[in-house]
């Protein structure tokens, strides 16, 4: 069994405030695009977790995909099996790749051994393993919040038809992200700001990382620059970090240096 664990974007990400679970309480946009990891998963005698691509490192006993069939495994009794996951999403990027590759598990599991759970079982299974891990459940455009496993649905319907995914190679972990981050004062929701002309979201529709991360590392500011300069409607910093995409209203010719830097160049 082979399936494919799409990258997200975030539209918008706004930092309410920290939890008295040591979370903080976050709003935000999240879509699924066409950029993937690719996972195969076939039974065995013993289990076996395998990777190849980009190198994530660590123990594979730590990795989110082992990690989701030892949850499946606990609750259910599920067999052994050989988990190869071929990685294409860079890590600490803020595309999700982690999660969704965790998320992808689960539902290739539960396929391969007709466990009969439900959307909302496996989005309550999936937010054990991560604060978005859930939203890659049902993927499309959501609304999250909470720590972000909260999901409502989106209806978005000026989203520029055609995205260009960059990441300039640098790590950025959950920690140094919220390190000094400046918690959110945006005023109108954030669902209603969505609901705009896509035109009107560079003013209204921010990423409350980015102050802090594009200080740190002027370089990230400088890939969201440019794409404004190359003509998208909308450009961002995707989570916390360190991929900037932008939205454009059809496919568009970019730079040399900014070639350098694409991972995904296509269809929204």
């Amino acid at each position: 069994m082979i399936a494919f664990a799409p990258a997200k974007i975030n539209l918008g990400l706004r930092i309410i405030g920290k939890r008295p679970d040591g979370f903080h309480q976050i709003e935000t946009g999240m879509m699924a695009v066409p950029f993937f990891d690719i996972i195969e998963i076939i039974k065995s005698d013993e289990f076996q977790f395998m990777q190849s691509g980009i190198d994530v490192g660590g123990d594979s006993k730590d990795n989110l995909c082992t990690r989701a069939y030892d949850l499946l495994q606990n609750q259910y009794g599920i067999p052994n099996v050989r988990i190869h996951l071929r990685k294409q999403i860079p890590i600490g990027a803020g595309l999700g790749g982690g999660s969704s590759d965790a998320v992808t598990v689960v539902k290739m599991l539960v396929d391969l051994f007709q466990l009969k759970l439900s959307e909302n079982e496996m989005e309550e299974i999936s937010a054990e393993l991560g604060s978005d891990c859930a939203f890659f459940v049902r993927g499309g455009l959501q609304l999250a919040t909470g720590r972000g496993e909260l999901l409502t649905k989106l209806n978005v319907t000026s989203i520029p038809k055609y995205l260009v995914l960059m990441n300039p190679g640098i790590h950025i972990s959950t920690k140094e992200a919220y390190s000094n981050v400046t918690y959110s004062n945006h005023l109108m929701p954030l669902e209603e700001v969505l609901s705009m002309p896509s035109e009107s979201w560079e003013n209204y529709l921010k990423n409350d990382f980015e102050e802090h991360i594009f200080n740190k590392h002027p370089q990230i500011k400088a890939l969201k620059t440019e794409l404004y300069e190359a003509g998208a409607i909308y450009a961002s910093m995707s989570g916390s970090g360190s991929s900037v995409f932008g939205l454009f209203n059809e496919s568009v010719v970019l730079s040399n240096e900014l070639k350098s830097h694409i991972v995904y160049a296509g269809p929204v």
